[in-house]
């Protein structure tokens, strides 16, 4: 009986600094856990310890605005320019909705532009970001 509880990502939003990309097609935030090998007298096997995460993700957007290009500006002058990025998906037959915000967050590249003939337009934003904070968690029924 959860299938109908299965979170939809059309319901996803996205906010840069505030500001909602409502051209949205899909978004991604991850952290990545960076591993050591260990090595134990005794033990043939190799076992492995978190030393650092790192988080990354994207935002595709259809190409209807002209984005970060301010962002990018500033970067080109010399400034390391950081945003807070908030991802919501509000599914509205889900149990709730989720939110979390990411900060220190840097964008990776500047697509000046990319297009092809009889396809829409999307630009994809990659980033990293150092922390993220849960503002609202969808907990088990």
């Amino acid at each position: 009986m959860l299938d109908q509880r299965v979170m939809n990502g059309t319901w996803g939003e996205v906010w840069v600094d505030g500001a909602l990309w409502a051209e949205l097609e899909s978004a991604q935030a991850k952290y990545a856990y960076n591993k050591s090998d260990v090595n134990m007298c005794g033990e043939m096997t190799v076992g492995s310890k978190v030393t650092n995460v790192k988080g990354t993700g994207s935002i595709v957007v259809h190409k209807v605005y002209t984005r970060n290009i301010d962002r990018s500006d500033q970067i080109l002058n010399g400034r390391d320019v950081r945003a807070t990025i908030v991802m919501k998906l509000a599914d509205p037959d889900a149990f709730g909705a989720e939110r979390v915000a990411l900060y220190n967050v840097s964008f990776d590249d500047e697509t000046i532009m990319d297009f092809a003939a009889g396809s829409p337009g999307k630009t994809t934003h990659p980033f990293t970001f150092s922390r993220r904070e849960w503002l609202d968690r969808v907990n088990p029924q």
